[in-house]
């Protein structure tokens, strides 16, 4: 075992306070990567102030959106080696013997992935994230990060980047096609970078315009004000697809109400209430609403990928480890543009 320091949650009502957890002793297909930097996604709030539930294990280590260089590899590692740059995202394992884990779809593992934190590892073990200056993870589930991207611009990558590439892509988004991103967010900023790289017409529905001129430097070709009625009235039918990005609850039948036939919305937020919808706004139009949770393994590196050729990484600021707990709460506020991501050389205990 190895120890390493760590930011951890040791209480929902509580700060994060710097201690130390073990990591497990290499394995021969294990990879020991030391964690550069580590993106603040909103879902490591929601579980350690155990807004989803309590975690599995107090203190928790959250995190993953994770950076770094591979320090050591397992005796039968063919795919990674020591100095190569890579990330780690949602997850650190998944059964691979399922329909879904045999279709690339590891992250609907129908045994149940493995998250990178609040999950059971492979040595028995409660799962820590990226809050900390190094992981062991099977090399199946680390991913490259290819040059042209800088290393703290990829860390949201393995998260937030995904997550809207998965949908975008499945959907095909792409020349011709009108795409509404709703939110311009940690999530919703990507959005609008990979659609526009794909070759679609990119509008951003947001509450208001406050946040214009970012959307239209990142990509979007229209920016709308959801807040104002007309906005409903004088889009109506106009996309191909709509994803929404907030996990807020929306007036789900107006926002259906933009797509063109045979359209699609899809949800990537996940709303604390349920969402009423009339059956009718799918019926009229033969609509479709779906879901989408991150992407696989294969899929997420095709993201990499892609970003990479387009040379598209997340804006970022920056923190060390003194800022984190002040960056929650700029996170709760939506006071970020648009993604916080961790110097975790900045984690001396």
């Amino acid at each position: 075992m190895t120890t390493v320091n760590a930011y951890a949650s040791f209480a929902a009502d509580q700060p994060l306070a710097p201690t130390t957890i073990e990591r497990r002793e290499v394995g021969p297909h294990d990879v020991l990567i030391d964690i550069k930097f580590a993106g603040i996604c909103h879902s490591d709030i929601h579980t350690a102030r155990a807004e989803w539930g309590e975690p599995t294990n107090r203190p928790i280590v959250v995190g993953h959106e994770i950076a770094g260089i591979v320090s050591e590899v397992g005796s039968e590692v063919s795919k990674h080696k020591v100095g190569d740059r890579v990330g780690v995202g949602c997850m650190v394992n998944s059964c691979r013997e399922c329909e879904n884990c045999q279709a690339g779809m590891e992250q609907y593992c129908l045994k149940g992935m493995t998250g990178t934190y609040d999950a059971i590892d492979v040595d028995g073990n409660p799962t820590a994230g990226g809050y900390s200056t190094a992981i062991v993870v099977t090399e199946d589930f680390v991913l490259r990060i290819p040059e042209g991207i800088e290393l703290d611009a990829a860390a949201p990558l393995l998260c937030a980047g995904v997550t809207l590439f998965s949908p975008l892509a499945r959907f095909g988004a792409g020349p011709g096609k009108k795409v509404a991103i709703i939110g311009l967010g940690g999530l919703g900023h990507m959005g609008v970078k990979i659609a526009h790289a794909m070759g679609a017409e990119v509008t951003v529905l947001s509450q208001s315009l406050k946040k214009q001129e970012d959307g239209l430097r990142l990509g979007a070709d229209h920016y709308y004000a959801t807040s104002d009625d007309e906005t409903f009235a004088s889009l109506k039918g106009s996309f191909d697809l709509i994803v929404n990005t907030v996990s807020a609850n929306l007036p789900m039948d107006s926002y259906l109400g933009l797509l063109k036939a045979e359209g699609t919305l899809v949800e990537v937020g996940a709303p604390e209430k349920p969402m009423p919808i009339s059956a009718f706004s799918l019926i009229g139009g033969g609509k479709t609403l779906a879901g989408s949770m991150i992407g696989g393994i294969a899929q997420t590196q095709e993201m990499l990928d892609f970003c990479a050729e387009h040379h598209l990484g997340a804006e970022i600021e920056v923190i060390g480890a003194d800022k984190i707990n002040e960056a929650w709460e700029r996170v709760v506020a939506s006071d970020v543009r648009y993604r916080f991501v961790i110097d975790t050389s900045t984690f001396d205990n």
